[in-house]
C-alpha cells in the first residue's frame, strides 16, 4: 500500500525499491523526538545540489559534518534525503554501544588477508573510539557518552579454551593494542564479570552513548553550516544526466546532483541494484530493561557481549539512571528466516524472540535476583549485512562522482565517524580510496561486487556473514 510521502508500507531486499517501512515501531532512545526529527530545510527540493547524500543516519550525517566541517573552502552545496525521520533507522535503534573489536574476528582477518590488513581493522576501531570522545567534547555533545570497560564473556567451556587460544594467539602476534585487554579463566572469570556461570572472560576499553542524541546534534550542526536536509523524502533512483551530475527522483519530486553519497545503509540496494547480494538487510532485536520505581538498581559499570552455556550472544550496555539496555540473541531467531532475514519491516518485534529478555538480569548477573528487573521498552532495528563482513566504503565501481559507505555488520558504531571522514576527502579531493586511512578490506571493489552476485548465500556464510551473520556481536 503507498502511503502518503510515496513510500510502501512494506518492502523486500533486492527488489528495485528496498526501502523502510513507513512507520517503525518505537525505541527507548526516541521516546521523545528531537524537534529535528521530521526537518525539511525547504518546502521544494533543491533544483540542483553539488552532493546529494542518501540517508541521514550516523553515515549520512557523519558525512555531511565532515564536508562542511573539514572542507569548509570547498563551498559545497549539500542535501540530504531520508525516507523516514532523522536517525530513525539503524544507529537510532542500536544498543549504544560503541565497541572495538579488538580480537574477536581478527583472526578471521588474519587467516583472510594477513596480519596486517587485520591490525589495520583493529588499530582504525581504536581510533574512531578516540575520535568520538573528542568531538564529543569538541562539540559539548550531551549524548550520555561514556569510556568504560567491555567484558567478552564465555559461558561454554569448550568455546571459552577456543577463546583463550584466541588470545593467546593474538597476545603472540604484533598487535599493540592487545596490551590492553586482559583475560581471565576458570574462578577468576565469574568474580571479575559477574556472570553467572562464566568460563573465561575478557576487559577491555570501549564506549558507550545515547546515539539518537549524538546524531541530532550533528545534524543541528549540519544545518547551521547550510546542509538542506529533506526527511521522508525516499530516494526511489538515481540516473545519469546527459549533461552531466545525477538525476535523483523522490515521491515529493527531482533533484540534480553534481555527486551522489549512498549512506543508506541496509536499503542501499532499492537505488544501487548491483548491491543487492553484497549487501543485505537484516533484522535484530534490542531492549531496554529497568527495575521497578524507588529500588536501586545493582551496580553494574561495564558494558559487556555475553555468550550463554548454548552460545546465544547479547550485547549489553548499563546506563546512568541504572537502567539496561541489551540486545542480539540471533541463535533465537535463527531458524526463522523469515522473520529477520532479507525483512526491512521494523515496525514488528522477531516473534520467537520477542520474550527473550524476560527475566535475563535476574539469569544471568550475579545480585539481580531480587531486583525486580524487567523489559520496559522492546523493539527491532534493520542492519545491513555485508557478503563477505565487512562494509562497503568508496567510489562505486563503474561509476564516476557516485560513492558508497554503507553495509557494517550491525558493527558501525566503532567505524563510521573515521570512515565518513576519510569518504570526505575522497569526494572533495578526489583521493584514491588507497591514500585514505580506511582499512584495505573496507573497500567497495567490482571483485567483491561480482564474488556475492555469482556466489551463494552458504559461500557468504563461510566469509563470516551471509544470512547467518547476525550472530555477530
Amino acid at each position: 500500500m503507498i502511503q502518503p510521502n510515496g513510500t510502501s508500507e512494506t518492502h523486500t531486499a533486492g527488489t528495485a525499491k528496498c526501502l523502510p517501512t513507513v512507520t517503525p515501531g518505537e525505541t527507548f532512545w526516541q521516546t521523545q523526538k528531537d524537534e529535528l526529527h521530521d526537518h525539511q530545510s525547504t518546502e521544494q527540493l533543491p533544483e540542483h545540489s553539488d552532493i546529494v547524500i542518501i540517508g541521514a543516519g550516523y553515515a549520512g550525517v557523519g558525512t555531511a559534518y565532515h564536508l562542511v566541517k573539514d572542507h569548509p573552502d570547498a563551498k559545497k552545496s549539500i542535501t540530504i534525503l531520508e525516507a523516514r525521520g532523522a536517525c530513525s533507522g539503524a544507529t537510532g535503534r542500536n544498543g549504544g554501544h560503541c565497541r572495538p573489536d579488538f580480537y574477536g574476528h581478527i583472526p578471521t582477518y588474519i587467516d583472510r588477508a594477513g596480519t596486517e590488513a587485520a591490525a589495520e581493522i583493529a588499530e582504525f576501531e581504536i581510533a574512531n573510539l578516540k575520535a568520538i570522545k573528542k568531538i564529543v567534547e569538541q562539540e559539548k555533545i550531551d549524548c550520555d557518552f561514556t569510556l568504560a570497560r567491555s567484558y567478552d564473556v564465555w559461558c561454554n567451556e569448550e568455546v571459552a579454551k577456543k577463546a583463550k587460544a584466541v588470545y593467546d594467539r593474538m597476545t603472540t602476534g604484533d598487535f599493540p593494542h592487545m596490551d590492553d585487554v586482559v583475560f581471565y579463566t576458570g574462578e577468576r572469570a565469574e568474580g571479575m564479570c559477574g556472570v553467572k556461570g562464566a568460563k573465561a572472560c575478557a576487559s577491555f576499553t570501549t564506549g558507550t552513548m545515547w546515539p539518537y542524541k549524538f546524531i541530532m546534534h550533528l545534524v543541528r550542526l549540519i544545518l547551521a553550516a547550510g546542509v538542506n536536509l529533506q526527511t521522508h523524502t525516499p530516494a526511489t533512483s538515481v540516473e545519469a544526466d546527459p549533461q552531466g551530475g545525477y538525476i535523483v527522483t523522490t515521491p515529493r519530486g527531482k533533484t540534480h546532483a553534481g555527486k551522489v553519497v549512498y549512506a543508506n545503509n541496509a536499503y542501499v540496494s532499492g537505488v544501487l541494484p548491483q548491491y543487492r547480494k553484497n549487501i543485505i538487510p537484516c533484522k535484530g532485536i534490542c531492549c531496554r530493561i529497568t527495575v521497578p520505581e524507588g529500588t536501586t538498581a545493582p551496580l553494574l559499570n561495564d558494558s559487556y557481549i555475553n555468550r550463554t552455556e548454548d552460545n546465544v550472544l547479547s550485547y549489553l550496555i548499563p546506563r546512568s539512571d541504572g537502567s539496561i539496555v541489551v540486545g542480539g540473541a540471533a541463535a533465537v531467531f535463527r531458524s526463522t528466516e523469515d522473520q529477520w532475514y532479507d525483512n526491512v519491516d521494523d515496525s514488528i518485534l522477531i516473534e520467537v524472540a520477542k520474550d527473550y529478555y524476560n527475566e535475563y538480569m535476574q539469569e544471568t548477573y550475579n545480585g539481580w535476583e531480587k531486583s525486580g528487573a524487567k523489559v520496559d521498552k522492546i523493539w527491532s532495528g534493520v542492519m545491513g549485512y555485508s557478503y563477505d563482513s565487512n562494509p562497503h566504503i568508496g567510489t562505486v565501481p563503474g561509476e564516476q562522482d557516485q560513492f558508497i559507505v554503507a553495509g557494517f555488520n550491525g558493527h558501525g558504531m566503532p567505524v563510521i565517524w573515521l570512515a565518513s571522514k576519510e569518504l570526505a576527502k575522497m569526494i572533495i579531493d578526489d583521493v584514491k580510496f588507497e591514500e585514505t586511512k580506511m582499512p584495505r578490506l573496507f573497500q567497495t571493489t567490482q571483485f567483491r561486487i561480482d564474488r556475492a552476485l555469482n556466489g551463494k548465500v552458504e559461500d557468504g556464510d563461510i566469509l563470516g556473514s551471509g544470512k547467518f551473520a547476525a550472530t555477530r556481536p
